[in-house]
């Protein structure tokens, strides 16, 4: 059964290096849902968070393939259980519509929403929590004609307590061996 599964990779900071991650991903016509890259807590280490919709003993081969790139240093997959996750949304829509008291500002207070910037003529909000409350506030906002919209991918930690640095040192150790 298909389930959600966030990636954790940690690659080296080379050029190219996102598209032969990603290519792995097409070869074996998987659909990435989100993807985050980011500077990690190691320097000169990059995340990349990657979330897919599949069975796990076929997230198990892609986390194996991945490992075996060699500017790949670990990858890791959770399930939703297993991790801390937020995504980012911003709403650009008119200023007109938003007036003090008025049910558009209402509907931005009650999702727990705050407006980032007001300009004479659009007014931008800004919206953190999970794909369904930004869904949740889109559709809300609709009949006040966004103007744009956009969101990040998934930003995600962990649970487990093991740490990054933990597992480089055993991959330098057995290196060395």
């Amino acid at each position: 059964m298909k389930k959600t599964f966030t990636l954790s990779v940690f690659t080296a900071n080379k050029a190219g290096l996102l598209h032969r991650v990603t290519t792995g991903f097409t070869r074996r016509k998987i659909n990435i849902e989100s993807l985050t890259v980011s500077p990690s807590e190691v320097a000169d280490i990059h995340r990349y968070t990657i979330v897919v919709n599949l069975e796990e003993e076929n997230v198990k081969r892609l986390v194996t393939a991945l490992e075996k790139q060699i500017e790949v240093h670990k990858a890791f997959y959770h399930g939703e259980e297993n991790v801390v996750y937020q995504e980012i949304a911003l709403y650009k829509i008119p200023s007109g519509v938003i007036v003090h008291g008025g049910l558009a500002e209402k509907i931005v207070r009650q999702h727990g929403a705050r407006m980032l910037a007001a300009e004479p003529k659009f007014t931008v909000i800004e919206k953190t929590g999970h794909a369904a409350e930004i869904e949740a506030l889109f559709k809300e906002l609709e009949p006040f004609n966004i103007l744009e919209f956009t969101r990040s991918g998934r930003v995600a930690i962990s649970k487990p307590m093991r740490e990054l640095r933990e597992y480089l040192e055993e991959l330098e150790a057995a290196a060395a061996n």
